[in-house]
């Protein structure tokens, strides 16, 4: 019979059923993609590790003989992606030790003209703040911690993740949470209160106002800067208003015209500014209690590649 005839009658050849079965599968996985996403990058702290991972989970899904045996397919998916993004992170870590200078997470950056949500939904899950602090984290915290508290996966299906008993996850977990909530604003800022913030902050630097520059920061402010030894930039972490603030007014002013354009980091107001020698950096802050009390500056051109076009 060929394949007309199988029409004709109405039937699908072993062929057409193979297609509609990839078609439907490739249907499921893209429903599940930006939560994929969501949960290897608040894993990693890399789009680019983020977006191998789930890849890389598409691909053991098709090698599956009979895609139908899996009754969860999100489970599957999410437990999938965990364990390819734990082992990107654990990896990770010696790397990260022996990097020059500061290590800061790869910024997801958007403007008026850009949606930040082609790839992966911002919320308070993948904000710079929380990802500065869960770098404090083991994997293995780390881990417990996004799969629980951030993405509500049960305890007994982390543990096939990380290898322990779900009793272990769960003092994982525990411990971790007490971290971040250590590591978290106090009393953070809504978004119209961290743009008024950070509008004050470029006036205050296009001026060269340090006393209003001051009284912006937090007095234990912290200052990071991420160049991954290509670009110029900090080599160690700075702290407190009277040593940041000189710092910052010193740059601007001596780094020629600069293009500040206000943009969205992680789903909070940050600036992308661009110097008189084409540099791109990458500003996110972190506000409590009504002052500046992070500044994170990402310089590393590898993970400001995918920042889109802001000219």
């Amino acid at each position: 019979m060929t394949k007309r005839d199988a029409r004709d009658t109405g039937r699908n050849t072993p062929r057409d059923a193979a297609r509609d079965t990839e078609e439907l599968l490739a249907g499921s996985f893209e429903a599940n993609r930006p939560r994929l996403l969501r949960v290897a990058y608040t894993m990693t702290g890399s789009l680019v590790e983020a977006e191998d991972c789930v890849q890389e989970a598409w691909l053991r899904l098709r090698r599956i003989d009979d895609p139908g045996t899996v009754r969860d397919l999100t489970a599957w998916l999410t437990t999938t992606v965990s364990r390819l993004a734990l082992d990107a992170l654990s990896s990770a870590r010696a790397r990260r030790e022996q990097y020059v200078g500061t290590w800061l997470p790869e910024p997801l950056v958007a403007d008026d003209s850009h949606d930040p949500a082609d790839r992966v939904t911002l919320d308070e899950s993948v904000s710079m703040a929380l990802l500065v602090v869960l770098e404090r984290l083991s994997p293995a915290e780390r881990t417990a911690f996004v799969l629980h508290d951030v993405f509500s996966v049960p305890f007994p299906e982390i543990a096939e993740v990380v290898g322990r008993s779900p009793a272990a996850v769960r003092q994982l977990a525990s411990r971790a949470r007490r971290q971040v909530e250590d590591g978290r604003p106090r009393t953070p800022a809504t978004e119209a209160e961290q743009r008024e913030l950070v509008d004050a902050f470029t006036a205050a630097c296009q001026d060269g106002d340090l006393p209003g520059l001051i009284a912006l920061l937090d007095p234990d402010v912290v200052l990071r800067g991420d160049g991954g030894g290509k670009v110029a930039t900090l080599q160690h972490i700075e702290r407190e208003a009277t040593r940041v603030a000189p710092m910052i007014v010193a740059q601007a002013g001596t780094a020629g015209p600069l293009d500040i354009r206000p943009v969205e980091v992680n789903g909070t107001p940050g600036l992308a500014v661009r110097g008189a020698d084409g540099q791109l950096s990458v500003m996110s802050f972190t506000v409590d209690a009504g002052r500046i009390s992070a500044i994170d500056i990402m310089r590393n051109p590898d993970k400001l590649a995918m920042v889109p076009d802001l000219d």
